[in-house]
C-alpha cells in the first residue's frame, strides 16, 4: 500500500497554516501574512501592514492557528495510542473516562475561582479519571484492555454527572454560557499563551510516543506476545498512558472536548499507510493537524459574524467519515 509522503503532508500543513491566516472578516492576503510572520521573527526590519492588520494576523490569528494544529496533532496521537494500547478500532482519546476526567477538573477550577489554573485542573483531572479506571479494572480481575474500557465508561459517566452538577449548581449567566460553549469545543479567544501550552505538551509527549512504534506493532498481538520479544509491557502502557493523559488533559483544557479527530483521523490514515505504528503515527500527528485547522477555520468564518462550536463542525465532518471507513474496513475484510 503506498504511503502517505511526510514532506508533503508538512508543505501542505505550512500552506494550509498561512491560508487559514487570510480567512477572516479582515481582508489579509497570504503575502501580508508572510510578512508580519516574519518581521515577528526579525527577518524583516520593518513590517509592510499598518499597525492593525500587523495585530490581527499576529495577535487574534496566528495564536488560534497554531492552537488548532496542536490540538488536532495532539488529538490524533492520543487516539492512535488508545486503539493500539486497547485493540479496540472504537478507541478514541476519551475512552478511559479522560475527556470526562478533564473537563470535571477545568469546570471545578473555573467555578473556584482558578481560571488560569484550568489546564492544570483538566490534567489533574484526566489523571486521575485514568487512575481510577485502571484501578477498578484491576480490582474486577486485571487490567485487561476489555476492562479497562468497561471501568472507562464507568467513569466517564460518573465524571460528566459530576461536570453537569457542577454547571447546575454553580454556573450562572455568562460562565453557564461560557462552560456550555467550551465543553461543546471551540477555540474563540485563543492566546499565545494557549498556543505555547498546547506546544510544550506536543514538545513532551510525542517524541515518547513516536519512538513506540515498533514496540506498538507488538501489542496487537498481546501483551504475552510483546514480552516475548522483550518489551516491558506494564512500563511501556503506563508511560504510554500517562502521555495520553497528559496530551488529551491539557487539549480538553484549551479547546474543550472536541470529538472525532482522535476516532477517525488513525483509521483514515491507516487506510492509506498500512497499520505499521511506525508510519502511521506522524502521519496521523500531521493529518490530525491539518484537519483540525480547516474545521476550526470553518468553525469560525462560515456563519460570520456568528461563530459555531468547532465540535459540532468536527462531528458533522467525523460522523460520515468514520462510516465510510467502517464500510471500507468491511469490504477489505
Amino acid at each position: 500500500m503506498n504511503h502517505l509522503s511526510l514532506p508533503a503532508l508538512t508543505l501542505l500543513l505550512l500552506l494550509s497554516t498561512i491560508a487559514a491566516i487570510t480567512f477572516g472578516p479582515a481582508d489579509i492576503t497570504p503575502s501580508e501574512a508572510w510578512s508580519v510572520i516574519l518581521h515577528h521573527f526579525g527577518l524583516l526590519p520593518e513590517s509592510p501592514v499598518s499597525r492593525l492588520r500587523d495585530a490581527i494576523v499576529w495577535e487574534l490569528r496566528l495564536p488560534r492557528v497554531l492552537t488548532a494544529l496542536g490540538i488536532g496533532a495532539g488529538l490524533a496521537l492520543a487516539g492512535t495510542i488508545m486503539q493500539a494500547l486497547t485493540r479496540n478500532p472504537l478507541a478514541d482519546p476519551y475512552l478511559l473516562g479522560l475527556s470526562s476526567g478533564a473537563a470535571f477538573g477545568a469546570v471545578l477550577f473555573l467555578l473556584a475561582g482558578f481560571a488560569l489554573l484550568m489546564p492544570l485542573g483538566a490534567f489533574l483531572g484526566s489523571l486521575g479519571a485514568l487512575a481510577l479506571a485502571l484501578l477498578i479494572a484491576q480490582l474486577l480481575g486485571g487490567a485487561t484492555p476489555s476492562r479497562a474500557i468497561l471501568a472507562g465508561i464507568c467513569i466517564s459517566a460518573l465524571a460528566s454527572a459530576a461536570t453537569s452538577y457542577l454547571i447546575f449548581w454553580s454556573a450562572t449567566g455568562d460562565s453557564y454560557r461560557e462552560i456550555l460553549s467550551w465543553l461543546m469545543g471551540s477555540l474563540s479567544g485563543s492566546l499565545w499563551a494557549d498556543a505555547g501550552l498546547v506546544g510544550a505538551a506536543l514538545l513532551l509527549c510525542a517524541p515518547i510516543i513516536l519512538v513506540s512504534g515498533r514496540a506498538l506493532d507488538a501489542f496487537a498481538f498481546g501483551d504475552n506476545a510483546a514480552a516475548s520479544l522483550g518489551i516491558d509491557v506494564p512500563r511501556l502502557r503506563w508511560i504510554l498512558l500517562g502521555a495520553t493523559a497528559l496530551l488529551t488533559g491539557i487539549m480538553v483544557a484549551i479547546g474543550g472536548a472536541i470529538g472525532f479527530v482522535g476516532l477517525v483521523i488513525p483509521h483514515a490514515v491507516r487506510l492509506a499507510t498500512g497499520s505499521r505504528h511506525r508510519v502511521l503515527l506522524p502521519h496521523a500527528m500531521l493529518a490530525g493537524a491539518i484537519f483540525m485547522l480547516w474545521t476550526d477555520t470553518a468553525a469560525r468564518t462560515l456563519f460570520d459574524p456568528r461563530e459555531l462550536p468547532v465540535g459540532i463542525i468536527t462531528a458533522l465532518i467525523g460522523a460520515p467519515v468514520f462510516l465510510f471507513v467502517l464500510l471500507r474496513y468491511r469490504r477489505m475484510t
